[in-house]
């Protein structure tokens, strides 16, 4: 049956370029996938104000001809208000990959800047990681979280760039302050081993190489390893004011 189903159904012929001026959206769709670039471009002047068709606006503006590409970032440009962006921030930065896909990014950006969190929630919680990498990223650019904040999202996210970012971020927004309570409980009680390594690190600037003890043991050798480095910094003995807790005898 499929067969014959195959056999019996012809697809519909493509706008033409006198066609598009006249045509529905799902004509229109069509046209904004010719393969001819003159339907392209034309079709693209008459997506401006049909919301559904952005997508593939988004899509046009890394079109290989350059005529097509101009017109449809005009297009993007004038249509993409903030909500917009958010819900095309995905398709945005998928495109984005493409060679000549940076434009749309660019927009993007220059959209979810100075968004309140509260509207861009969903790019954090997005299942794509190329979307939360990106919301973290500009969000870290903007000082949009509190360190705790930041070190809460290294510690339940499972992506390790937005466990690196935010977890650096973290630390560095309390350097100066010395405000390590804020930022470490999260960081050592993170279950990624990136997570928990910045953490025990952390631990020699906050100076509290006792709280890396414990952390000799644990299950991740990177973790192992940068509590080694935390008690060896202090001398690992109790003779250098390391304080109660660390080993009487060097750490190798």
């Amino acid at each position: 049956m499929d067969l014959t189903v195959h056999r019996l159904w012809q697809p519909p012929p493509l706008p033409t370029l006198a066609e598009v001026a006249t045509v529905g959206d799902g004509r229109l769709a069509l046209a904004l996938c010719h393969p001819d670039g003159r339907v392209r471009e034309a079709a693209l002047s008459r997506a401006a104000d049909r919301s559904a068709l952005l997508p593939l606006v988004v899509v046009r503006c890394a079109d290989w001809v350059a005529p097509v590409r101009e017109r449809a970032r005009e297009v993007l440009r004038a249509s993409l208000d903030a909500d917009t962006a958010v819900a095309l921030a995905p398709l945005i930065l998928r495109v984005g990959r493409r060679e000549r896909g940076a434009h749309a990014v660019e927009l993007l950006g220059e959209r979810l800047r100075g968004l309140p969190r509260e509207r861009r929630a969903s790019l954090f919680t997005s299942a794509d990681r190329s979307v939360r990498r990106y919301a973290y990223r500009l969000a870290v650019e903007e000082g949009l979280f509190s360190p705790a904040e930041l070190a809460r999202a290294a510690a339940l996210d499972g992506d390790i760039v937005v466990q690196d970012r935010c977890a650096e971020a973290a630390l560095a927004a309390v350097r100066e302050s010395g405000a390590y309570d804020d930022v470490l409980p999260s960081l050592l009680a993170a279950r990624g081993p990136r997570v928990r390594a910045a953490g025990v690190t952390a631990l020699r600037a906050a100076g509290r190489p006792e709280t890396a003890v414990p952390f000799l043991v644990d299950r991740s050798a990177m973790v192992r390893a940068c509590a080694r480095y935390v008690v060896r910094q202090y001398g690992g003995t109790r003779s250098r004011g390391t304080g109660p807790g660390v080993p009487t005898r060097p750490v190798r």
